[in-house]
């Protein structure tokens, strides 16, 4: 009995000896094993602590990001204008300028042409020019019509034919039936503009004035201050049958340019005279033989050489 009791105590005194250092075996073992676990998180993505080449990515990720950002007002800008500079052409320049491509214009000369459209400054009018109208009409053999009977004898023989009336070109409808008459070759000559006109605007000129006499000019110089004398030596060329007025009446900046550099070209040629008014808003336009063939005889009777 006594025996089998010493022997319970020494076990359980050797249990209470094994116990502190299985503890510290754990502790141990624990210590041993923390930087493994450690190593393990970061292996894991789970530190707290940023390594150095995350936190660059996140800085180059925000840098990246407000670049992009300040970028969006620039690239809006450049889509803007390019929308401006790629916007369809719409009405009358549209088909100046699609006429330019299908004739295989290059783009830059097309642009230069429309520039050069816009700077051609109005052609007004002048004594000298008036007088060199005179003196070319003279020339040409033309005579001043005295009135109406004049007017009929003259239309009657085909000294003068009428306005060529189309599409392109019309007549103001107050003008009277017996004043849409002109010379042939000024009958050319508005087919001719009329014609090119109407391929780049789609829209007709208007006639507001051809042949007039002496009896209708000087009426007319009772209610138009601005009109030309009817007798002297310098008078309206009117009065031969050669000269016409196209109203500018509706003509957009750059109708009115076009105008301006087609009749400029042949004005410089010495074919035409062309005075632009701007209290009837017109140009007045008087037009020699040569502008199509310079045999055409002299009316009978007519004094210039």
């Amino acid at each position: 009995m006594v025996l089998v009791l010493a022997g319970l105590f020494a076990g359980a005194a050797g249990a209470w000896a094994d116990a502190p250092a299985k503890h510290g075996k754990t502790a141990a073992h624990a210590a041993a094993e923390g930087p493994s676990h450690s190593k393990g998180a970061e292996a894991h993505g789970k530190s707290t602590t940023p390594s150095l080449k995350t936190a660059a990515k996140k800085t180059h990720g925000v840098a990246g990001k407000r670049a992009a950002r300040a970028a969006v007002p620039a690239a809006k800008g450049r889509r803007r204008v390019e929308s401006r500079s790629e916007r369809p052409l719409n009405g009358r320049r549209a088909r100046v300028v699609r006429r330019g491509r299908e004739s295989g214009e290059p783009a830059a000369a097309r642009a230069v042409s429309l520039r050069s459209m816009k700077t051609v400054t109005p052609l007004r009018g002048s004594l000298e020019s008036l007088e060199r109208q005179n003196d070319r009409t003279e020339a040409d053999g033309l005579e001043r019509i005295e009135d109406e009977d004049d007017l009929a004898d003259r239309i009657a023989q085909g000294f003068l034919v009428p306005v060529p009336t189309s599409p392109e070109l019309a007549i103001n409808g107050k003008l009277e039936e017996n004043h849409r008459y002109c010379r042939p070759w000024t009958a050319q000559f508005l087919t001719d503009l009329a014609r090119e006109h109407g391929e780049v605007f789609r829209r007709p000129l208007e006639v507001s004035s051809a042949v007039r006499t002496v009896e209708y000019q000087k009426k007319l110089q009772r209610t138009n201050g601005n009109a030309t004398a009817a007798e002297g030596e310098v008078v309206s060329p009117h009065l031969t049958g050669a000269t016409i007025d196209i109203a500018k009446t509706g003509m957009s900046r750059q109708e009115l340019a076009w105008m301006r550099k087609w009749m400029l070209e042949l004005e410089q040629a010495g074919k035409i005279d062309v005075e632009e008014e701007f209290r009837q808003s017109c140009f007045h336009i008087t037009v020699y033989k040569s502008y199509v063939a310079p045999n055409i005889a002299p009316e009978p009777g007519a004094t210039g050489n």
